[in-house]
Parts: C-alpha cells; sequence; structure tokens
C-alpha cells in the first residue's frame, strides 16, 4: 500500500480519496473551499495537512485534481507548495484538465527537486469514481508510470499511458473540444427545429437513425427533448474553461484553432450572462433565445 498525499477533494476528488482509503492506502488530504469533504475523509482515517509542502513530506505519491492549471501551479509552488516539501523519488501526478505547457513546466521543476511528474486527466464521473471506475490518460516517464499504475489501477478501469509528459493533457484538451462542439451543434438544431416548426424528437429520431447517432447526442437528447440536464453532467463554465484551454494550447503550438472559435463564444456568453452553472445540454436554451431574437 502505497503514502498517497491527495490534493483537490470536491465532487471527483473526494470520490478518488474514498476509493483510495477503500483501497487500504494511508491518506493525507486538503481542501480548499469546503470542509465537508475533508471532514468526511478524515472521519474514514485519513490525515488533514495544513498546506502542500506538508502533505508532500508524508506522500509518496502526490496527487491534484483541480479545476485550472492557474491552480495546479499555486499548490506547486511556493515555500508552501508541493514542490519544496517533495521527497526524493515521489510521483506527482496531475488528475485535472490542464494546458500541456504549464504541465511540462510543472515537469522540470518537479525533476529538478527529484521526483517525477505525470499528467492524468480523467474520463467519467464521480460515480464512476466511487467504483474504481474511470478512465485515466497518463502521459509521463514511463517508468514512472508502471511505478504507480497499481494505484492508478485502483481508481481507473481503463488507464492509458499516451507517451510524453502532456500527452495526457493534449488527448483530453482534444476529446473534450469535439465533445463540446458536437453538444453545441446538437443544442442548435433543437433550437433550429424549433424555428422551422418541427417537432424535437422527431428531428432526433432522423438523426439517431444514421450515421450521426453518438452518445453526445443522446445526452443533449436528455435535456433538449425530456428535460433531464444531469445526464450530461458538465457544467457551462467548465466547458468554456476547457475549450478555451483547447485554443490556447493551439496558440502556443504556432497555429489557430478553426472549429473552436464558435462552440467557445457560445459557451463564454452563456457563462457571462450567468448560465454558468447550468449543463451544457441546457445550451439548448442558449440557441433557443438566440435563435428567437433574430
Amino acid at each position: 500500500m502505497s503514502k498517497i498525499g491527495f490534493i483537490g477533494v470536491g465532487l471527483m476528488g473526494a470520490a478518488m480519496a474514498g476509493r483510495l482509503i477503500d483501497k487500504g492506502h494511508t491518506l493525507t488530504v486538503l481542501g480548499n473551499r469546503s470542509r465537508e469533504n475533508i471532514t468526511a475523509l478524515v472521519g474514514r482515517g485519513a490525515t488533514e495537512a495544513s498546506d502542500a509542502c506538508e502533505l508532500a513530506k508524508a506522500s509518496e505519491i502526490v496527487m491534484l485534481c483541480m479545476g485550472t492549471s492557474d491552480q495546479v501551479e499555486s499548490r506547486m509552488n511556493g515555500n508552501d507548495g508541493v514542490i519544496a516539501g517533495l521527497q526524493p523519488g515521489a510521483v506527482v501526478i496531475d488528475f485535472g484538465t490542464s494546458l500541456p505547457a504549464s504541465t511540462r513546466k510543472l515537469g522540470e521543476a518537479v525533476a529538478q527537486a527529484g521526483g517525477q511528474f505525470l499528467d492524468a486527466p480523467l474520463g467519467r464521473t464521480p460515480a464512476h469514481a466511487v467504483d474504481g471506475l474511470l478512465n485515466i490518460m497518463c502521459a509521463g516517464d514511463k517508468d514512472a508510470y508502471t511505478k504507480v499504475h497499481p494505484v492508478l489501477a485502483d481508481v481507473g478501469e481503463n488507464v492509458f499511458h499516451l507517451g510524453a509528459l502532456g500527452s495526457g493533457h493534449t488527448v483530453k484538451l482534444i476529446n473534450n473540444f469535439f465533445g463540446m462542439t458536437v453538444a453545441n451543434a446538437m443544442c442548435e438544431a433543437f433550437a433550429m427545429a424549433d424555428v422551422q416548426g418541427v417537432d424535437r424528437k422527431a428531428l432526433y429520431d432522423v438523426m439517431s437513425a444514421g450515421p450521426l447517432h453518438s452518445g453526445m447526442m443522446d445526452f443533449v437528447k436528455g435535456y433538449g427533448v425530456d428535460g433531464d440536464p444531469s445526464q450530461l453532467a458538465f457544467a457551462i463554465k467548465n466547458a468554456a474553461k476547457d475549450v478555451g484551454y483547447y485554443s490556447k494550447m493551439a496558440e502556443q503550438a504556432g497555429v489557430q484553432s478553426v472549429m473552436s472559435t464558435a462552440p467557445l463564444g457560445a459557451l463564454r456568453e452563456a457563462d457571462e450572462s450567468g448560465k454558468g452553472d447550468e449543463m451544457v445540454s441546457q445550451m439548448v436554451d442558449y440557441y433557443a433565445a438566440k435563435l428567437k431574437a433574430k
């Protein structure tokens, strides 16, 4: 069993941390805003650290499950950060969806401190994490990956090694760009059906009978036709952040994304209008209002 430090115990992080406790690992945890999940994990045997440096000193493996690259960097750097307390040979794993350039820079700093850094963004939901059924897109040093693979397998049903450091975050951003582009297209399709006086379910029945059918189409139909936004439990503000990161990743590579412009603009506008906490499938309402206004 491993001594693991876990930073970021929101919905996904708390589910993963609980699973690691179930599998017998020793856990040190560090939260941010909410005390509820920290208290619950401590009640199950975890130890709470005062800062990231203290957590790293107690850990063979440090895991971060946070929302943005800035948040990851804030926990990694500084006198009270992970790098300052990193033990020789320790492995740091970023489970969030971060910018690859930031990931590679942190990897260099971790290596200088005597550790190894892996990026390992996630697929699926907190409910899957409870049962150890996540998809994990890991990248970085192969020996470090091999070393921590048994622990990754405790929380992931499908664990991939995708190559050099940053490849995991690159694949995740491409994946989310594609998914959010499809979702926005389906949302507008339903809104256009309204404008043209076509029943939304009739449109879905035709589209889903052919090669366009996809899980993302079904998720959007869950709200657009059935009124249930929970089938795609991904907030508009988080989608805007991820597609924005995809666009920025392209710019940092010296190119400009063509296809991300429209969904990114729509997601950001919806977020800025107060819809950020709504689910992506509820972008149907955004497009319906937009087309009606025209």
